[in-house]
């Protein structure tokens, strides 16, 4: 750094705590308080970067009056080299002059002084060359002693050109306190400065003697301990070959390992932590750390298997006995005991039930457990954001464990549960690692043989493991685990599905719970239905269990007031009365045929749903006007629709010339209710076509499908939940894209009996079918 003295009497303050600058001194420090950060602005603005550096007296007082500021600093030069994100700035500096502050004020934010430079003079030559050789003779003694001087800081100490600059460069770079080294700022004797340092060593020497003292002493005091421990085990014998019993602790571990089924590598590694353990007071913090060790290496289930229920039928039973439906779940599952009993080795696969909350994808997996007579553990992955939490801690930390792979397979005590990762759409991830990276290990079936936690530093072998992870959205999956998966989607229940699964689990439990019994209270399956349609909205059956738990205690509570003593049977009538108003209402048919109004098929969180569309035109410029909370994708819909119309209009005999004189306006009911989605396009389209040919649209017929610009119709998802919508509300007619045909066995029969399906392939066979030209 450049010495640039700015010639003035008057210059910005920055007041250190506990940090003296002596001349010649260049070192980094942080500026943070608001009038040092002031200071250092106006002195890069206006001073050149000079700046006066004092002490305060009492560095633990964050403003500091002026009387309790020293009055002896040093004059620098500043380099401005870091902002921090806090406001607070790094610099590096250099001491330029030793100066005295005359005169000291605080204004405008900053502290300002007038001062003048001061001189170090020198004395009797000869004492001064006599303090100069004591101070290399004291400092060579002390420099093979690393915890009070290194090599390197003696060597540049002695690297001083003048007496004056070498009392400046010990004051500066020796470990003195603050107030010492302001003494000897402030010394302006050489001979007096330089003996002041000279003392200041000698009482380092002191010290660091003391220090060597008491460290001999606690080494005498160790040896002492051993020497009583190995006393102790000496006694131990003896009592031994007297015949005197006492608890043996490493003998009852080591008999425990040689009768149990251990792995010769675990058997091993025990027994060497053992040998450690017996050469060490119990009472000690290490002794502790390793019998917990020991105890966690015993007590896991190495080489115990539970044997498999491998009768297909009594599996295939229990599965349909806990869940209705679901039958591509159970057929996996079957699948996979039926390879294994015939290969009598197979990798257990890593299964993901993928689907919306409360569609029984945790209890599915508990049930599995039961049907092929495994134990079964669980583990919540929702929020895990440190890795250590699935590979374990090193057993360096204090508190260390292994991680909830391990912990659970101690907790099952056996090496086959069926293990359920639940929401592993929901991990977490910060500077403690990636938990989904140490999964990866976990649910590979290549690598899970060897699987090794960090506590227990062995491998231990997953491969026998069933793991069942669940998730509610398959986006938010890593990629990298996603791979490892075999996803299984859990569409939402049907309206059918959810009557079952109330008549046959929900009512029974709820009943059960509330203390009702089912020999005095039943409920009808029109009731129940009518629960399901106006009471609840949901993809799975959390909220119907509520509403059914809700009604089982309504009923309670009725029938003890009205001492009721025989059956109840709880009706439309009765749940209305019980319940009150309806919460949800599904949509229903049109009445009769309209212009300008077709009904659509819709695919929603809660399930399908019929989807009115009214299209009307009026005079106007050409322009096509979209209402109802529509999404992107929708908009694009219309659009596309309204540019078929127009250029197919001869084909529809609609009057090319109408489009420039009319503004359209495309209408989707329920406007609070946002909507998104590509299979509203030939919805849309006919629905335009009816009202521009002013052609009525039968009310018995829904739609669903995406066209192109040329009109070919784009196949669409959720046909299942869209069928059973429309049959539900009365339709009897729906036209499906062509390419949606491998999904109607999809389709529930007792829907499909009652619903006619029509295929289609171009938009004009479903406007020339439903449509009633003049």
């Amino acid at each position: 750094m450049e010495e640039n003295i700015v010639n003035i009497d008057s210059l910005p303050v920055v007041v250190s705590r506990g940090i003296v600058v002596f001349p010649g001194a260049e070192m980094g420090i942080d500026i943070g308080r608001q009038k040092s950060l002031n200071a250092c602005q106006l002195s890069e603005e206006a001073f050149d970067k000079t700046i006066i550096i004092v002490c305060q007296k009492h560095p633990e007082q964050f403003d500091p009056t002026i009387d309790e500021i020293y009055k002896v600093g040093t004059l620098c030069s500043f380099n401005k080299t870091k902002t921090n994100p806090d406001g607070t700035i790094k610099i590096d500096i250099k001491g330029l002059k030793l100066v005295q502050l005359d005169e000291t004020i605080i204004q405008n934010g900053m502290v300002f002084a007038k001062f003048h430079e001061l001189e170090v003079i020198s004395g009797d030559e000869s004492e001064e060359q006599a303090l100069i050789a004591s101070l290399t003779k004291s400092l060579n003694e002390v420099v093979s002693n690393k915890d009070i001087i290194s090599n390197s800081l003696a060597k540049t100490l002695l690297s001083g050109n003048t007496s004056t600059e070498l009392s400046n460069i010990f004051g500066s770079l020796l470990p003195f306190d603050f107030v010492t080294k302001q003494e000897i700022l402030e010394t302006l004797d050489l001979n007096t400065r330089l003996y002041r340092i000279l003392e200041e060593l000698e009482k380092m020497k002191y010290v660091a003697g003391i220090e060597k003292q008491i460290d001999k002493k606690v080494q005498q005091s160790i040896e002492k301990n051993q020497k009583e421990y190995i006393l102790r085990e000496k006694i131990k014998a003896i009592k031994e070959e007297l015949g005197d019993t006492f608890d043996n602790e490493i003998d009852k571990i080591r008999n425990k390992l040689e009768k149990g089924n251990y792995p010769k590598n675990v058997k091993d590694k025990v027994l060497q932590e053992l040998k450690r353990y017996e050469s060490m007071v119990s009472q000690s913090p290490e002794a502790g750390v390793i019998r917990n060790y020991v105890d966690w290496m015993m007590s896991l289930p190495w080489n115990t298997l539970t044997t498999d229920n491998e009768d297909l039928n009594v599996v295939e039973e229990t599965l349909n006995k806990d869940h209705y439906g679901l039958e591509k779940i159970k057929e996996r599952i079957l699948e996979y005991l039926a390879v294994k009993k015939l290969t009598s080795s197979l990798k257990a696969p890593i299964l993901c039930f993928v689907g919306p909350p409360g569609t029984g994808k945790t209890s599915l997996a508990l049930s599995i457990a039961r049907a092929i007579g495994r134990k079964s553990v669980k583990v919540a992955l929702g929020g895990i954001s440190d890795e250590a939490e699935i590979r374990g801690h090193r057993r360096t930390y204090i508190g260390a464990m292994p991680g909830r792979i391990i912990q659970g397979m101690k907790k099952a005590q056996t090496s086959n549960p069926v293990f359920i990762l639940d929401e592993i759409d929901k991990l977490g991830r910060d500077y403690k690692g990636d938990p989904a990276n140490a999964l990866l290990e976990v649910l590979d079936p290549e690598q899970n043989k060897i699987f090794q936690d960090n506590y227990i530093e062995e491998n231990f072998d997953l491969s026998n493991v069933l793991f069942i992870a669940t998730a509610n959205y398959i986006e938010n999956i890593p990629a990298p685990l996603l791979d490892r998966l075999e996803i299984i989607q859990l569409s939402s229940y049907t309206e059918m599905e959810k009557l079952n699964i109330a008549k046959n689990h929900l009512v029974k439990k709820q009943l059960k719970q509330n203390g009702l019994k089912p020999s005095k209270v039943s409920i009808t399956d029109e009731a129940l239905l009518y629960l399901i349609r106006n009471y609840t909205r949901e993809s799975g059956v959390r909220n119907l269990e509520r509403e059914i738990g809700t009604l089982a205690r309504k009923t309670a509570v009725y029938m003890l007031k009205n001492n009721i003593e025989g059956r109840q049977t709880v009706g439309i009538k009765k749940l209305k009365e019980l319940l009150g108003k309806e919460k949800f209402d599904y949509t229903k048919k049109e009445k009769k045929d309209q212009i300008g109004v077709v009904t659509g098929l819709a695919y929603t969180q809660y399930g399908g749903d019929i989807l009115p569309v009214e299209v009307t035109y009026f005079a106007g410029s050409g322009n096509i006007k979209l209402t109802g909370n529509l999404g992107d994708v929708m908009k694009e819909s219309a659009s596309i629709a309204y540019s078929y119309v127009k250029a197919n209009a001869k084909k529809y005999n609609i009057d090319e010339e109408k489009f420039a004189k009319i503004d359209l306006h495309i209408h989707f009911p329920e406007g609070a209710v946002p909507k998104d989605g590509p299979s509203a396009g030939v919805t849309m389209t006919t629905a335009i076509v009816s009202a521009l040919c002013e052609a009525p649209c039968r009310s018995d017929i829904a739609m669903t499908g995406e066209i192109t610009l040329r009109g070919n119709v784009l196949p669409i998802g959720g046909l299942k939940e869209k069928s059973i919508s429309a049959h539900r509300s009365g339709i009897k007619t729906i036209y499906i894209p062509k390419d949606n045909e491998k999904d109607i066995e999809d389709i529930p029969q007792s829907v499909r009996d009652e619903l006619k399906i029509i295929l289609v392939e171009h938009v004009s066979e479903i406007i020339k079918d439903v449509l009633t030209f003049k």
